[in-house]
């Protein structure tokens, strides 16, 4: 039941894959907005994936996420 969507973006490659999204998604529903916002450039550099890797390595990922994502993510690795 969404109408609008805020995606996230941290480079010219998101844009592309995030613009591409957008419009699948104004074709699947007209009714569907989607607002972009840029990430701060302290945060750029940060990717799931990357952030996923370091905590399956044990590695600590204090200062990517905050304390109930570190958490949420330890307990499903842990499964």
């Amino acid at each position: 039941g969404a109408s609008l969507m805020v995606r996230g973006l941290r480079t010219l490659s998101d844009m592309e894959y995030e613009f591409t999204m957008s419009l699948m998604n104004l074709n699947l529903d007209p009714e569907i907005e989607t607002v972009f916002l840029m990430a701060y450039a302290k945060n750029q550099a940060i990717a799931s994936k990357l952030v996923k890797e370091i905590a399956r390595l044990d590695g600590d990922v204090t200062k990517f996420v905050p304390a109930s994502v570190k958490q949420t993510l330890l307990e499903k690795l842990k499964s």
